[in-house]
């Protein structure tokens, strides 16, 4: 696990100075404090940050072959490694190391690019070959490890694993990209294939990108997808048993490591599974952390507790309070773009705590998109259903109406939120579940943005990202459709954004089981009824833990970290509240109507609103310029 950086001259090969590259790292250091090394060539210099986790004493990076014409930086772990290195070694290579990174060169050299292929990992590295001139920039499957990357002015390209990497290099212009203010309204993060600094760009998830020396910068090409368009005929029972095995193997490969290892546990369906089956392969006691919080409906230690005791872990809690606000500028450094999930807060917190122990930490990431686990996508299956029993004609006029006069509640629980309830079911598929996922409506914004920040948004509308993704989804049905666009958008740009910030800011490596690719690609193809059953997702999931997990813990209502960030705004954050109207980075944008603003804050510090939610995100994204733009 680290962190790397690096410069790379698409034009010619001009000198790249080690001290720049230098710069880039030091801008992260707590990706890896146990090591650091730069390496450079004509045109080209690479930079790694190590936090030692395997093959701590021969594993440094940058590495490169003995002939010097491949060397690589990598960010990650490859957990099939062993695997790959022995057929390498049948075909004859012979290694040096006992690292993993070591096994990227080599199965670039006997396979080239399609070596990805054979990788089951966490991933994001660069490649730089000699003979050919190129540099190949790689991320893993699902998006679990980060890799942004820019074009300058002097025809050199750079690219690291955080932003503020990039932002170190002196060329590189700082500038806003409205749409991605846009995007980040709507969904409360940047999407992966947005920037809040114009001319950056993210690697796509499954996405590899090779430059070469004298070409012009091409498009990153997708190495791998995930397909909803088949569906397994196994029997139940079958399924069953062929997901706890995947899940057996996705956990004990992710238990390899040469430092202290540990798991998150929240007493929920995910986390508990993963501890279950990490205390059946351990000879130890599996070390747990769990954090509570000090008001009772919103605390799961107990449940936390009680999977502690059943599998003899060794259990760590610490009780915090909601009002952790505190963290606000931290979270702000680490996130570096505008992120307004307000989760990251106690995730920092469990992380911080994993860390006095471990350094490495599995978690229940990913599960709900690959298994259907959230309520919105039993929501969305059961409109689509309603959709198609009444004409757009018919439909439209009704529920248009219905939805435009019904009060709004967003105080209420989601299924009682009529007024969301019957816009949606007005509108098509896509766009009603784009809106669902949303955290600001489209036509909030609208009243948000100023006259010229509406003309040079024209006609672009974040959901639209959203309508694309499920339009064009490998799929066969409208809840493939959800999950499909929420693997690509939601997971990548939120989930494992807020893991991977909030783990690495305290240097700990968080490594996420559940979300295997072939554990993924099993489960886009299960029948929809062994995703979602009555009221229950990830249903298969559930009954295959049923011999491992007590009852009341595989069917519970479903809870999650929540922060009281409505109260805040009405009482110590009643002040940034108030300022976000008037002398915020926002207010000298231009790009919002102040007196909009001055009214959100207005009407929830009366009362007679709440927006929260909202009021956390323009704190965030004000907070995210004045780092980015020293606005």
């Amino acid at each position: 696990m680290c962190g790397i950086a690096g410069i790379f001259h698409l034009e010619t090969a001009k000198p790249v100075d080690p001290a720049r590259v230098g710069l880039m790292l030091e801008a992260m250091p707590w990706r890896g404090p146990d090591d650091s090394g730069i390496w450079t060539a004509p045109g080209v210099g690479l930079g790694h940050l190590r936090l030692s986790i395997i093959d701590l004493g021969s594993g440094a990076q940058p590495m490169l072959t003995e002939d010097d014409s491949l060397a690589v930086v990598f960010n990650g772990e490859i957990y099939n490694f062993m695997e790959v290195r022995a057929e390498l070694e049948a075909k004859g290579h012979v290694f040096r190391t006992h690292s993993d990174t070591e096994v990227i060169l080599h199965g670039y050299r006997q396979w080239g690019e399609a070596c990805v292929e054979k990788f089951n990992g966490m991933f994001a590295f660069a490649l730089f070959d000699a003979r050919a001139q190129s540099l190949w920039l790689v991320r893993d499957r699902l998006g679990v490890k980060p890799l942004h990357y820019a074009l300058l002015s002097d025809g050199s390209l750079i690219f690291g694993s955080e932003l503020k990497s990039l932002l170190a290099h002196p060329l590189l212009r700082r500038a806003p990209d409205l749409s991605a203010v846009e995007d980040y309204l709507a969904y409360g993060y940047v999407p992966d294939d947005a920037c809040m600094v114009a001319g950056v760009r993210k690697l796509g998830a499954g996405e590899a990108l090779r430059l070469v020396r004298g070409r012009a910068l091409p498009q990153p090409q997708r190495y791998w997808d995930v397909s909803f368009a088949d569906r397994s005929k196994a029997s139940p029972q079958a399924l069953e048993e062929e997901l706890v095995a995947l899940m057996r193997q996705a956990v004990r490969s992710r238990m390899m490591a040469d430092v202290p290892l540990g798991a998150f546990l929240s007493g929920g369906v995910d986390s508990s599974s993963v501890v279950a089956l990490m205390a059946e392969a351990s000879k130890q006691a599996v070390k747990t952390c769990t954090i509570g919080f000090d008001v009772a409906e919103l605390d799961e230690t107990d449940y936390a507790d009680r999977i502690a005791r059943r599998f003899a872990t060794d259990h760590r809690a610490r009780t915090v309070s909601p009002d952790d606000y505190g963290l606000i500028d931290t979270l702000a450094l680490h996130f570096d773009e505008p992120f307004a999930d307000a989760s990251a807060l106690p995730t920092y917190r469990v992380c911080e705590l994993a860390r006095e122990q471990v350094t490495v930490a599995l978690s229940g990431d990913g599960a709900d998109e690959a298994f259907a686990g959230y309520r919105r996508h039993r929501f969305q299956m059961q409109g689509e259903r309603l959709r198609g029993l009444i004409p757009a004609s018919l439909r439209q006029p009704l529920f248009g109406t219905l939805g435009r006069y019904y009060p709004k509640a967003d105080w209420a629980p989601r299924p009682l939120r009529a007024k969301s309830t019957f816009l949606e079911l007005a509108g098509e598929g896509g766009e009603a579940y784009a809106a669902s996922v949303g955290v600001t409506p489209h036509a909030l914004r609208q009243r948000l943005f100023s006259q010229d920040m509406k003309a040079r948004l024209g006609a672009y509308r974040a959901e639209d990202r959203y309508i694309r993704a499920m339009a064009d989804a490998p799929a066969r049905d409208p809840l493939d459709r959800a999950q499909y666009a929420d693997i690509r958008i939601w997971l990548p740009g939120d989930i494992l954004t807020k893991t991977d910030r909030m783990s690495m800011a305290v240097s700990l490596e968080a490594r996420e089981p559940l979300l295997d690719h072939r554990l993924v690609e099993f489960a886009a193809r299960l029948p929809v009824a062994q995703r979602i059953r009555g009221n229950s997702g990830k249903y298969l999931m559930k009954k295959a833990m049923e011999p491992f997990l007590p009852q009341d813990i595989l069917y519970r209502p479903k809870m999650g970290f929540v922060t009281p960030i409505s109260a805040w705004f009405r009482g110590p954050l009643a002040g940034e509240a108030t300022a976000i109207a008037g002398g915020s980075a926002l207010a000298k944008t231009g790009w919002f109507d102040t007196k909009m603003l001055g009214k959100v804050a207005a009407d929830h510090k009366s009362g007679l609103a709440d927006h929260g939610r909202l009021l956390w995100q323009l704190l965030m994204l004000d907070k995210a310029l004045t780092r980015l733009f020293a606005l």
